[in-house]
């Protein structure tokens, strides 16, 4: 795994070369974020490079840059947070465990940072935000970084895209009581849904959709931002 971080870096595009940053937001600061997400166990190499390109101080504050790459959560604004790299490391490894996807839904849009490295290893990302200044916000990111497969659109997080789906993945960045079935049943049957679960206490859970249901993966403690219904604006 030490061979990911000898290799020449790529950059998707242009944009990502211009905007590696300097000092705390600089390439050496993220190589460092990926260190130690492999070792706390991240082992997909595509996941980590996707994190080793991603200016993630792009997609908070500017006067919280110099944390960007720090492994934990960081406020966003409007009561949410974009989510721990290592956190977003195994959601996203777990959902590419069976090989590449072509459509994904991500829901719970807040940052973009999740949905921007979907978008490095998937054809088309879906995302959704309840909040719309949020959403906004993530959409110029998304566009400065000229990711175009990346469709992110104001809607109820637990209305999924019905017009959109059956989808491949489903990730999502807040936590409900139970598992939506709104959610499950715009999964394509195999299709790999990950979320939280759970109120005070949460648990990361992966579930595999089935001729006849799903199959359920723990995959460790959590804690995220409850799902709430309704749009803000």
């Amino acid at each position: 795994m030490k061979s990911l971080l000898n290799q020449p870096i790529e950059y998707p595009n242009e944009a990502y070369s211009d905007a590696q940053g300097v000092g705390m937001t600089s390439q050496r600061t993220r190589n460092r974020l990926v260190e130690r997400l492999m070792a706390l166990g991240i082992t997909d190499e595509a996941v980590l490079n996707a994190i080793r390109v991603t200016p993630r101080h792009l997609f908070i504050d500017e006067a919280m840059a110099s944390r960007a790459y720090e492994d934990t959560a960081l406020p966003i604004g409007h009561g949410q947070t974009i989510s721990q790299p290592w956190v977003v490391a195994k959601m996203t490894s777990w959902l590419l465990a069976d090989g590449p996807l072509h459509k994904v839904l991500d829901v719970g849009t807040g940052s973009g940072y999740q949905a921007a490295i979907l978008a490095l290893l998937v054809d088309q990302v879906y995302s959704v935000e309840r909040i719309e200044p949020l959403l906004l916000r993530a959409q110029q990111v998304l566009k400065q970084l000229r990711l175009n497969n990346v469709h992110a659109n104001v809607a109820d997080g637990f209305w999924g895209i019905p017009s959109e789906a059956p989808f491949d993945g489903i990730v999502c960045a807040a936590s409900p009581e139970s598992v939506p079935q709104e959610l499950l049943d715009q999964l394509r049957v195999g299709g790999r849904l990950v979320m939280p679960i759970g109120g005070t206490e949460q648990g990361l859970f992966g579930f595999v959709k089935t001729e006849t249901g799903y199959t359920e993966d723990y995959l460790g403690p959590v804690m995220f931002v409850p799902m709430l219904s309704g749009i803000e604006t």
